[in-house]
């Protein structure tokens, strides 16, 4: 034997006990997972953000807490600077077991709906007993088993502030529950609604008669249009999308809305029309839902698709019933946004909401967008049909557009912009003639929460502009619009999400960031601290086991950009030991799949960690909007692979640093667009991405919706000697690169997915076979694009696959999750 055999069968006898080695210390940890799933984090975890709950448009409001002690509802009148609770929870437990015949403690009070009366005596909620009780009589027609006709009690109960006593409404004293489909006039003498694909209306008296029964033979209504059909309805179209539901009488389809936009004096609303007639349907098949398998049919427009109608706009006159047709065409295939007002306190008329449109009782304000969205228009629309152009947007990416304000009654308005690469707002006069950039700097302004015109005050959100924090983290900020500097009003190094008073004087901010106790505080419009409201309380969390993530800094491909992730590790981590790394991914470019506050994704991210596996989520080029343009914008026309590198870079410098990471078990995952991410990895860098788990991924994208794709990829417009314009486009799909294929990939989809269509999950599946590779494919039926009652199911076949492929080990030999099965009684 010589010495070269005797170094070579050494050398494999140390690396065989290096794996065995590994392969002890390396043991997937389902019970751990499982004791943070979504059934056990419920009762972990209590509140962990506020809302506000502004009673009558006020400035107090009252807020729900929870936490290892119970639930408790406050009131807050932030003048006084006063926070007490709103029940004591002892009495009032006593007294709704009386009335229920249900015994409460007081710990454990649910009650539901809680609403102040309008002069704020009063205290109405609802109750959910167990005393079985007869359906009402529409709910008994609607049924598939007529035999299912009883239901539990809902008891319709009111307490009084002042006396602190609680009692039973009556049917005539409780409140009624409003119709859907009702827009009601601003003086709510007319209600206008949709039916038989056209504009229908009725007087109050009517509308009274449906708030008692739908059904009476005696409501009169009246149609204001008639020739609305199936695909080219007046407020759209009953059946352009399927609800799962099979509608079996098309030509009586019941009253729904009509979302008409109402101007402020009630003689005048607007609406829009578009024929879809000639879209083309997609279809998926049921073979769960019912006896029979059922097909169901909706209107899908794919990318480069020919859309050959153009959107109507249409000003209807109350008083004639009589219709104008208003000439907006600017752009083929163009998109019309038609703004409304912010619902304020003057937006009701006794309890009616009333959708008034932006504007004046004579004029009121659109966008118009190509549909290449590289130019968009802010249009003023008059009652008598004149069009004017205010701003004009231009660029060679796409744009987005943003509500403009209103100033003094339409004398200005605030309009939103990245024309200088980042989000900012610029005051414009009556005419369209710009006044003044009121922000502008390296920060990207999101929206406004405020305007005081008494102050010349403007209050908004923005995130960036904080040195030394991630960019992301949001801000609630004042400017003049007299121009000057913004001022920081909820400093802190966290997100800082805000829910605004109407008049702009109070906020409540909840802050957190992925590795700290959420906080709740309440702030004046200065930016002072009125008093503090709550904090999380996560102490069963942390008695369970759990720790924080940790955020992380890394660069892009280029070198320069930085990145922003959130590293997530098993609760039981030794760093003397090697993990592998998995990536979780969403590629944007609308959003990406990064935490910044706590709480978030919890069941899909940090459990996935805990069978022994080292998670990340990372930004990438190309991702959230929040950033620059140039950043948002990064992938345009390169959709497949843009963010590819970004993820493989990310992890190896996090393993560069990081001994305890092994960069030779690089494993990924992700749903949706996060879907067809993880599959591109595996086929543009298979080398490197060892493991995919791909749920309900768009892998060919010139099947998924135009909105999207064209959008954030791009759309090619064309325009012929003779002035005829079409449109072209053109995406690299992953089903392309099937013959890269190296590694473990399982490519799941729900069967009757209306969003991401199964065809993108079955093509790929196409394209795997054909290229003669090996791979796994799970069909998860009668689910749509979220998976819903499988999603469960779901996470324990991917905890499985990565188990297996990079731990080494799962349970796959196991016929039962147990680790389900656990969470459930047996029946």
């Amino acid at each position: 034997m010589n010495k070269f055999y005797v170094a070579l069968m050494a050398l494999s006898c140390s690396t065989a006990a290096l794996a065995q080695q590994k392969g002890t210390e390396s043991k997937a940890n389902y019970q751990l997972a499982s004791k943070f799933s979504p059934e056990k984090l419920k009762k972990l975890i209590f509140t962990t953000s506020i809302t506000p709950n502004w009673i009558n448009h006020s400035d107090r409001f009252w807020y729900e807490f929870s936490d290892s002690n119970g639930k408790y509802w406050y009131m807050v009148n932030p003048v006084a600077n006063k926070k007490e609770l709103l029940f004591e929870n002892i009495s009032l437990a006593a007294q709704v077991s009386r009335i229920v015949k249900n015994p409460v403690d007081a710990q454990h009070l649910t009650l539901n709906n809680v609403k102040f009366t309008k002069d704020e005596k009063n205290v109405r909620f609802q109750v959910l007993s167990t005393k079985d009780t007869l359906k009402s009589a529409d709910e008994i027609k609607k049924l598939t088993n007529k035999s299912d006709t009883l239901t539990k009690k809902t008891f319709f109960l009111e307490y009084n502030l002042a006396t602190k006593k609680l009692r039973e409404l009556s049917d005539s004293t409780k409140e009624k529950s409003r119709l859907s489909w009702a827009s009601f006039s601003p003086d709510t003498s007319t209600v206008i609604f949709a039916k038989n694909f056209n504009l229908y209306w009725m007087d109050k008296a009517n509308y009274e008669k449906a708030l008692k029964n739908e059904s009476d033979s005696t409501i009169v209504e009246h149609a204001i249009t008639t020739d609305g059909v199936q695909y080219y309805a007046w407020a759209g179209d009953e059946y352009s999308t399927t609800t799962g539901d099979t509608k079996k009488d098309t030509k009586k389809p019941n009253r729904r809305s009509a979302w008409v936009n109402w101007s402020p004096d009630g003689k005048y609303f607007a609406i829009s029309r578009k024929d879809n007639r000639s879209l083309n349907p997609l279809w998926v098949i049921n073979n769960v839902g019912s006896k029979r398998p059922t097909l169901e049919t909706y209107k899908y427009l794919l990318p480069g698709e020919v859309d050959s109608t153009e959107t109507e706009l249409y000003i209807i006159e109350l008083a004639t019933k009589s219709k104008k047709r208003i000439n907006v065409t600017a752009f083929k295939n163009q998109t019309l946004s038609l703004w409304t007002k912010d619902a304020s306190s003057s937006s009701y008329k006794g309890d009616h909401y009333i959708n008034y449109w932006l504007g004046t009782n004579s004029e009121f304000y659109i966008a118009r967008s190509s549909r290449d969205l590289k130019r968009i228009d802010l249009l003023r629309v008059d009652i008598n049909g004149t069009v004017t152009t205010l701003v004009e947007e231009r660029s060679n990416v796409y744009q987005d557009i943003k509500k403009p304000y209103l100033l003094k009654n339409g004398a200005a308005f605030i309009h939103w912009s990245q024309r200088d690469g980042w989000g900012h707002y610029y005051l414009y006069n009556r005419q369209g003639k710009l006044q003044s950039q009121l922000t502008e700097g390296a920060y990207n302004c999101e929206e406004i929460t405020a305007v005081d015109e008494a102050t010349n005050s403007l209050y908004f959100t923005a995130n960036g502009r904080e040195a030394k924090e991630d960019p992301y983290y949001l801000h609630h900020y004042s400017v003049s619009l007299n121009g000057g500097q913004p001022k920081l009003l909820n400093p802190g190094n966290y997100d800082h999400q805000v829910s605004v008073s109407e008049s702009g004087r109070f906020f409540v901010n909840n802050s957190s960031r992925v590795n700290t106790i959420p906080e709740m505080n309440l702030f004046n419009s200065n930016g002072q601290l009125v008093m503090p409201l709550g904090k999380a309380d996560l102490s069963q969390l942390f008695a369970a086991g759990y720790k924080f993530p940790e955020p992380f800094t890394v660069k892009a491909g280029d070198g320069v950009t930085d990145l922003y992730g959130v590293m997530y590790k098993p609760f039981d981590f030794d760093s003397t030991k090697t993990y592998p790394i998995v990536e979780y991914v969403y590629p944007g470019p609308q959003t990406e799949a990064v935490n910044k506050s706590f709480g978030r994704s919890m069941d899909r991210i940090d459990r996935l960690a805990q069978f022994g596996m080292v998670v990340i989520t990372v930004g990438n080029r190309g991702g959230h909007p929040a950033r620059s343009k140039w950043y948002h914008t990064y992938g345009y026309g390169n959709l497949r692979d843009y963010g590819l590198e970004d993820k493989k870079v990310a992890a190896e410098q996090l393993a560069n640093r990081h001994p305890y990471l092994d960069i030779n078990r690089v494993g990924i995952t992700g749903h949706s667009g996060g879907g067809f991410m993880s599959t591109a990895a595996m086929l543009v860098y298979p080398d490197f991405f060892k493991v995919a788990v791909s749920g309900a991924g768009n892998h060919e994208n010139n099947i998924y919706n135009r909105w999207w794709s064209e959008r954030h990829h791009g759309v090619v417009e064309k325009v012929s000697a003779k002035g005829d314009t079409t449109f072209t486009y053109t995406i690299d799909q992953n089903t392309s690169l099937a013959k890269n294929l190296k590694g473990k990939l399982l490519i799941a989809t729900g069967d009757i997915d209306n969003n991401v269509h199964p065809a993108n999950s079955i093509r790929m599946v196409d394209a795997l076979i054909k290229a003669n590779k090996r791979f796994d494919f799970l069909l998860l039926p009668g689910q749509r694009h979220a998976f819903g009652d499988m999603t469960e199911y779901f996470f324990w076949k991917m905890g499985d696959y990565f188990s297996q492929h990079l731990i080494g080990n799962s349970k796959y030999e196991e016929v039962d999750m147990v680790e389900i099965n656990r969470e459930k009684p047996k029946n």
